[in-house]
């Protein structure tokens, strides 16, 4: 197939794109870079279903309408946003145009094209769970952050094409997701940021008391339920969660990542207005729908990504 994927130099972006040319897809990669990068996608542009890096942005209208009109794309996989929850406080216009007026624009094109769309949503959409089954796709929804509210308009616009146009979609919503190429620094996810600090001999900072949980999905794991939302016809007009199916706090993370509790510093919350106190993901209907269940176990994974950010970082 021919496949479109925004934000596809990105941290996720870049395992979709691994996984879609080892399936023997032709791949157009479509980002601005404000957070992927090329180094993320070098290995693959020597091979031959790598079709094109366009360095673009999913305002652009006129860009968009040329690279679909060029193309006869069949799947759209839909990564490209602005993710960042403390960005999304501080300036909530820029989360807004980049995440539900952004897509918009994809869904359009996809419309008069009859492109299949896989929305990539967030877990950041939930509430917090209340009891040890899990978040299900039914569980309410909490918009406690302009990054949530932006990704559930664009999820009802997503939808709504379904609904009106017949245009087949799926809404995904992973869980937090982890693994090498994520960044390690202040946009990072916690695992890669306490990651590198141990490397570093560094104290590993937890906001507030650090007994909100958190399921932590590794990324390869993430990148094949994504690239199965977009094959499959049984998830169309769905929204799918996937997680790991095990919730772990933050301070538990800490003391497993760096096994030493004099490491561990408690700092003030940056944004505890939107804190999520716990988050445990149920995937039983990805199970049902894509046969889909996650692989690597939280210890797995965690050991795989020191591996990679000890071998970029050069720590000995």
């Amino acid at each position: 197939m021919n496949v479109i994927l925004t934000g596809g130099a990105g941290f996720i972006g870049r395992w979709v794109l691994k996984r879609l040319l080892e399936d023997g897809h032709n791949v157009w990669i479509l980002d601005d870079f404000s957070n992927g990068s090329k180094e993320n996608v070098k290995e693959f542009q020597e091979h031959p279903g790598f079709k094109e890096i366009v360095i673009g942005d999913i305002k652009d209208e006129v860009l968009l309408s040329n690279l679909f009109g060029a193309n006869q794309f069949n799947i759209c996989y839909h990564l490209g946003a602005s993710i960042n929850v403390q960005d999304s406080i501080d300036n909530p216009s820029t989360t807004f145009y980049n995440d539900t007026v952004g897509t918009f624009n994809i869904m359009e094109q996809c419309r008069k094209h009859n492109v299949k769309v896989v929305f990539m949503s967030t877990c950041m959409v939930y509430d917090r769970c209340t009891d040890e089954t899990g978040i299900t796709e039914y569980h309410p929804t909490k918009p406690a952050s302009p990054y949530a509210g932006a990704k559930i308009a664009a999820e009802n616009m997503v939808l709504s094409y379904y609904y009106a146009y017949g245009l087949p979609v799926v809404v995904i919503r992973p869980f937090n997701t982890y693994g090498p190429y994520q960044k390690t620094g202040g946009e990072g996810g916690v695992v890669a940021i306490f990651l590198n600090n141990k490397l570093a001999g560094k104290e590993l900072n937890i906001y507030g008391e650090g007994t909100q949980t958190r399921d932590l999905l590794f990324v390869e794991d993430c990148a094949r339920f994504v690239v199965e939302a977009g094959y499959s016809n049984t998830v169309n007009g769905q929204i799918v969660n996937a997680g790991l199916g095990r919730d772990i706090s933050i301070n538990e993370l800490a003391l497993l990542i760096v096994k030493d509790e004099a490491r561990i510093k408690h700092v003030p919350h940056i944004h505890p207005q939107s804190e999520i106190q716990k988050l445990l993901c149920n995937s039983t209907k990805a199970k049902r729908l894509l046969d889909w269940e996650p692989q690597v176990s939280l210890e797995e994974g965690i050991s795989r990504t020191e591996e990679w950010i000890r071998i970029q970082s050069n720590y000995l």
